[in-house]
């Protein structure tokens, strides 16, 4: 039977060591790429392009908001002046109705009258 092999404490700081070579190298080797200043640019422009399109979005929004908020507080008025109307109406009505019936009433009470004075 084979028996395996467990790396000891040097062979896994050698490997440790080794690894962090490697990605500092790696790291060295990317940061002399003559592009990679041209990606930043690039990158730092078009942060800068969103971050102007989210404002002018914000901004967009909130003029929207307020444009509703106006039509809203202009229908509510309208309503508001409408119900305001039916009201009057309604009690118009109401009052032309009252004298209406206090006009035929007079009227019954005058009939009657002259009739107990013919008699």
């Amino acid at each position: 039977m084979r028996r395996s092999k467990a790396p000891d404490f040097v062979e896994r700081r050698n490997a440790a060591t080794n690894a962090k070579k490697t990605a500092l190298e790696k790291f060295r080797a990317h940061a002399v790429d003559p592009g990679l200043a041209e990606r930043q640019t690039a990158r730092v422009a078009l942060a800068g392009e969103r971050t102007a399109a989210k404002k002018a979005r914000d901004i967009e929004k909130a003029e929207r908001k307020a444009r509703d908020a106006e039509l809203a507080m202009e229908a509510k008025r309208a309503a508001d002046a409408q119900a305001e109307r039916a009201l009057a109406e309604t009690a118009s009505r109401e009052l032309a109705l009252q004298t209406e019936r206090k006009a035929a009433r007079d009227a019954r009470y005058a009939a009657r009258k002259a009739r107990s004075k013919h008699r």
